[in-house]
C-alpha cells in the first residue's frame, strides 16, 4: 500500500559548512530566540529558508517566500549544497536521552520520498486536526522555493523489524553526518545506495500503512500543492516530482520512540476559584492532595505526587493539578463515573484519552473554557516541562496547570488507523527530525 522511493537528495557540503552551523529544528519549534541564534551561526543556515523573517517593507516581489528561494538558488550556485549523484534512502538514527530521565535511547529510521496520498485511499493516516493559516504560509514557501526542506514523520508497523535489520546493517559503517542538537540529540546519517537493499526495503514497506506523527501542515501541504499542480497541467501524471513527498519512516514497534506529554497552563479566567472549580467537578472526580510547608517538605511532595500521576495512571485516569496554595492535587476520575452519560457526543475511543476528559470535562465544566476559546489561545499555553508549567503558576502568570501522563505510540496509530482524531497537542515525540539534513527539491 505504501510507496517509497530513493532519491537523490539536496544535502550541505561538508567541505564547505560544519552541520551544527547550518541544520535547524523544524520551523513551529523554532522560537525567536532560537531564529537569532541560527542566524548568527552561518550565513548559509537554513533558518532563511524554514522560517524567515517578515519585513516591515515586504513587496510582491521581495518578501519571505523571495528571499527563500533565492537564498537555495545562491547557495546551490555557490556549491554550499550540493545534489547527491545516486539516488539513495537514508538511514537516519537519532541518539538521545529521554527529558527529565537518564533513560537513554536510540531512534532508528530511514528517509525516503513517499507517495502523496489522499487519506480517502486508506494509506496514509493523520491524528491531528490542522489550522489554515500554517499551511497558507508553507504552501506559498513551497511554491517559490519548490523544495522540502522539512522532514514528515512517518509510523508504520512492522512486528518482525525486518527493515530495522537492514537499517542496523547499513549503520555498522561511519556516517555521513554526524551532528549533534541543541538538545543534546546526536543525528547520524548513512547514504544508502545498494538498488538490492532499496528493493528489498521498498517491497517490504509496501504492505504497509502510513501514520503522520508528526508534520500534518505539512503533509497536507504537499496534497494541495499536488492538486494545485494537477489542475495546472490538465492531467494527472504519477511520476512527477510534486506527487511525492519527502518523509522519514519509524516502526511503531522500535524501542527508541517516545511520546512526551504536553501540559496545559491555563490564565485569563474571569473570577477564578479553586474551591469553586473543585465543587463543579465533584460528581465525576476524586481528589488527593499532597500539601507542603516549607521548601524540603515541597520536594518531598512533588516527589511522590509525580511517582503517583504515573502510577495511578496505569489502573485510573489520573490528571495533576496545580493552582499554587501549598499543595499538588491527583484528579482521579471516579471508578463508578458513567462517561458515556457524561460525554455522550464522544466517541468510545476518545473517552479513553486523557487529554479528551482533561478538555471536554475539567476545562469546560470547571472552568468554562470551551473550543472557540481553546483555537483563539485565549486562555491556554502548551509546555513540554512539568516544572515549567508549574512554575508559570508560582510566578503569578497563570491560575492553574494541568499535568498529564504521556499517550502510547499504540494508541496514537490505532487511533489513526480507525478514523479518530485527536486534539491539538496532545502528542510531542521526541526528539524532533532536523530539517535540512536531506532535501528533495521538485525536479526530478
Amino acid at each position: 500500500m505504501a510507496e517509497i522511493f530513493p532519491f537523490r537528495a539536496y544535502r550541505y557540503n561538508p567541505a564547505r559548512v560544519h552541520p551544527a552551523e547550518v541544520l535547524t529544528q523544524p520551523y513551529d519549534k523554532i522560537t525567536p530566540t532560537m531564529a537569532e541564534k541560527y542566524a548568527a551561526a552561518s550565513p548559509y543556515n537554513l533558518i532563511p529558508v524554514e522560517k524567515g523573517k517578515v519585513l516591515p517593507g515586504d513587496t510582491p516581489g521581495n518578501n519571505v517566500y523571495t528571499r527563500a528561494a533565492r537564498a537555495l538558488e545562491d547557495w546551490i550556485r555557490a556549491g554550499v549544497i550540493v545534489r547527491d549523484a545516486t539516488p539513495s534512502l537514508y538511514v537516519y538514527f537519532q541518539e538521545y536521552t529521554v527529558p527529565g530521565t537518564s533513560d537513554r535511547r536510540v531512534r532508528k529510521g530511514f528517509i525516503a520520498l513517499g507517495r502523496v496520498e489522499d487519506y480517502s485511499s486508506g494509506v496514509v493516516f493523520r491524528h491531528e486536526q490542522t489550522l489554515s493559516g500554517p499551511k497558507a504560509d508553507r504552501l506559498e514557501l513551497l511554491r517559490h522555493t519548490r523544495t522540502h526542506t522539512g522532514q514528515l514523520f512517518m509510523l508504520y508497523s512492522d512486528a518482525a523489524a525486518r527493515v530495522d535489520a537492514l537499517l542496523d546493517a547499513a549503520a555498522r559503517r561511519t556516517p555521513e553526518v554526524e551532528v549533534r542538537d541543541e538538545y543534546e540529540v546526536a543525528h547520524r546519517l548513512w547514504p544508502v545506495t545498494n538498488a538490492k537493499v532499496i528493493e528489498t526495503i521498498q517491497n517490504e514497506m509496501a504492505d504497509k500503512k502510513l501514520v503522520i506523527a508528526d508534520g500534518h501542515h505539512r503533509y497536507e501541504t504537499a496534497l494541495a500543492y499536488r492538486d494545485e499542480c494537477r489542475a495546472r497541467d490538465g492531467r494527472v501524471d504519477r511520476n512527477a516530482p510534486y506527487e511525492k513527498v519527502m518523509m522519514t519512516l519509524f516502526n511503531t514497534m522500535g524501542k527508541g520512540l517516545t511520546i512526551l506529554p504536553t501540559h496545559r497552563v491555563v490564565a485569563n479566567v474571569t473570577s477564578f476559584s479553586f474551591e469553586r472549580f473543585r465543587t463543579a467537578l465533584a460528581d465525576a472526580f476524586d481528589w488527593n492532595s499532597y500539601p507542603f510547608g516549607g521548601a524540603a517538605d515541597r520536594t518531598e511532595a512533588y516527589k511522590q505526587f509525580r511517582i503517583d500521576l504515573t502510577g495511578r495512571g496505569k489502573g485510573q485516569r489520573a490528571i495533576g493539578v496545580y493552582a499554587g496554595g501549598g499543595s499538588f492535587y491527583l484528579c482521579l476520575l471516579k471508578k463508578e463515573a458513567d462517561l458515556e452519560a457524561l460525554l455522550p457526543e464522544v466517541s468510545a475511543a476518545q473517552r479513553q484519552l486523557d487529554v479528551v476528559l482533561l478538555h471536554r470535562l475539567i476545562l469546560e465544566r470547571g472552568l468554562g473554557i470551551m473550543p472557540d476559546a481553546v483555537k483563539t489561545g485565549k486562555n491556554i499555553t502548551y509546555e513540554r516541562e512539568m516544572d515549567t508549567a508549574i512554575a508559570e503558576v508560582d510566578q503569578g502568570r497563570a491560575q492553574i496547570c494541568f499535568l498529564l501522563n504521556s499517550v502510547s505510540v499504540e494508541t496514537v496509530a490505532g487511533m489513526a488507523m480507525a478514523g479518530e482524531v485527536l486534539p491539538q497537542k496532545s502528542t510531542d515525540f521526541f526528539p524532533k527530525l532536523m530539517s535540512g539534513i536531506t532535501m528533495y527539491r521538485l525536479e526530478e
